[in-house]
């Protein structure tokens, strides 16, 4: 039995994201199982997981259920000492654990006012006092880690502090939030990192538009890398006979610099088509 990982929808839940990048960025491997937000009703499509009733929930090998996405950190850190889920220096490992704790438990005017939405990106947003006060809370924690850890992540390699503030540099990108030239770099990172930007590819390629996250106000391009300029087409015959990811046979496909390249699902292609460059298996064929 391996680790079974439920998580919400990508565009939305910021927390499913941080449990994600705790698997993806550690080299942890789960089988992945994602509940529908449009319906509202995980507790009943999570009735199997009771007690749980929240995302990320990980049921591991051994049968222990963990619905707290901190409490997963820990656990995966326990069991996995050498993935590197926090810093060897026990200072900087010091230094992880208490911005994670404040992370988990803090800024909650930025998490009410300014819902994760990896949809959207907006142009006039006007913050509120609460959500300044948060912000210049982050621009003290994040100046006062890169220093103290010489970067390039907050403390030093990239650990669950940086998996757990992912979803806060999102925020800013989205809403616009003004930070120091420091905490734009940090946040420029996460928006330029690849495990990132697969996670929101696929917010991109599956799930629906939930009109409670949206926000009334003008909107402008995402501000993370632009995607090469590639299209969904009807037939081949493809370059590659085989999906990248699968390897199964290929089925949809996607035409980029006049070059034809075949999936075995629309899924698989959307993926690529929403950020090609994100995905190692299809630049190695890209590139070849």
């Amino acid at each position: 039995m391996t680790y079974q990982l439920v998580l919400g929808d990508r565009a939305y839940s910021s927390w499913s994201l941080r449990g994600w990048l705790m698997f993806e960025k550690f080299g942890l491997v789960a089988q992945q199982r994602y509940v529908d937000f449009a319906t509202r009703n995980l507790d009943q499509q999570m009735a199997d997981l009771s007690p749980a009733r929240t995302v990320p929930c990980l049921v591991t090998p051994d049968g222990a259920l963990i619905w707290d996405s901190l409490a997963i950190t820990e656990e995966l850190a326990t069991r996995h000492p050498d993935a590197g889920i926090w810093p060897t220096d026990s200072r900087l490992r010091a230094t992880a654990r208490t911005l994670v704790a404040e992370m988990h438990s803090g800024f909650s005017a930025l998490r009410t006012d300014c819902p994760m939405n990896l949809r959207a990106a907006y142009s006039s947003y006007i913050p509120s006092d609460g959500v300044r006060a948060d912000v210049a809370r982050l621009d003290t924690i994040w100046n006062y880690a890169l220093q103290l850890s010489g970067g390039p992540w907050l403390c030093g390699p990239y650990s669950a502090a940086d998996a757990f503030f992912a979803p806060v540099a999102a925020r800013i990108a989205g809403y616009g939030l003004p930070v120091s030239s420091q905490a734009q770099t940090y946040v420029d990172m996460h928006l330029h990192d690849a495990a990132f930007r697969r996670w929101r590819a696929m917010a991109l390629t599956e799930g629906q538009d939930l009109p409670w996250y949206a926000r009334d106000m003008p909107q402008h391009p995402w501000p993370g890398p632009h995607p090469l300029d590639a299209r969904a087409v009807l037939a081949g015959p493809p370059e590659n006979p085989t999906c990248p990811y699968s390897g199964k046979p290929a089925t949809h496909f996607l035409q980029l610099d006049a070059r034809v390249f075949g999936f075995c699902n629309a899924f698989c292609r959307d993926k690529t088509l929403a950020d090609a460059k994100a995905w190692p298996e299809f630049m190695d064929i890209y590139l070849s």
